[in-house]
């Protein structure tokens, strides 16, 4: 979503240049710190991968800017960059990375962009729906378990792709791309949450091998620990969404 509403009308050029970026996420539990969102993570994850500096400003419902809650509803992660706002993760990153092309973070042909998203729909739904659901253990715990076992199975299938000689998802697999930066935190999330909550009920080393050692690359990587909030936020916000 691209709307100008409450900010002044862009009069430089038509094609943005870098510089007065500001991003706008949920705070963490002091409302000041970084907070966990995974979408926030994900476009802080592109910034840093394209070198671009930013201004951070870690927001609650109080805190939020009017402009913000009137003409956006008060969404996060919002990128505002001089006279313009951007919503909505997804936007965000594509946004950045059409008019910074270095690195590019969609390079390979949009058939094996859209090919290798599809092992990742439905996944972060699945995360979502099991680390919410209490009390954990009984019959219907057991059965968004699978859910997101198949989940994760379609990425250790994409992960085992012919042709593959890199780390990553698309292609093969040489270059990050838009869809590992939104990938990754969300299996951070995950690993945290199974963790706290699910007693490690599923075996991440030993059932999904591939989805475990592209964590560990991930993980590793520069623009992921640039954005990196506490294991104790992450747990902080499951357990809200718990109700604990």
């Amino acid at each position: 979503m691209v709307k100008t509403g409450g900010l002044e009308v862009r009069e430089e050029g038509a094609t943005p240049t870098s510089g007065g970026m500001n991003l706008y996420i949920k705070a963490g539990p002091d409302g000041k710190s970084t907070g966990d969102c995974p979408f926030a993570h994900y476009v802080r994850m592109v910034l840093h991968e394209k070198n671009l500096s930013y201004d951070l400003t870690p927001a609650t419902a109080e805190t939020k800017p009017d402009w913000l809650i009137d003409y956006y509803g008060g969404s996060m992660p919002a990128l505002r960059h001089r006279k313009e706002c951007y919503v909505e993760s997804d936007v965000i990153a594509q946004y950045l990375d059409f008019f910074f092309q270095e690195p590019k973070l969609s390079p390979y042909k949009k058939k094996d962009m859209d090919s290798a998203s599809e092992c990742t729909d439905g996944f972060f739904p699945a995360v979502a729906r099991y680390l919410k659901h209490t009390p954990d253990g009984d019959e219907s715990d057991s059965e968004l378990k699978e859910n997101l076992e198949a989940a994760l199975g379609k990425i250790e299938t994409q992960l085992d792709r012919d042709g593959k000689t890199g780390d990553f998802l698309v292609g093969d697999g040489e270059q990050l791309t838009l869809l590992d930066c939104s990938l990754a935190p969300k299996l951070y999330h995950m690993s945290i949450g199974l963790e706290a909550f699910k007693d490690n009920a599923i075996d991440l080393k030993n059932q999904f091998p591939l989805v475990k050692k592209y964590m560990d690359v991930i993980f590793d990587r520069d623009s992921f620990k640039d954005g990196l909030y506490p294991k104790e936020t992450v747990i902080w916000g499951w357990s809200n969404a718990r109700g604990n």
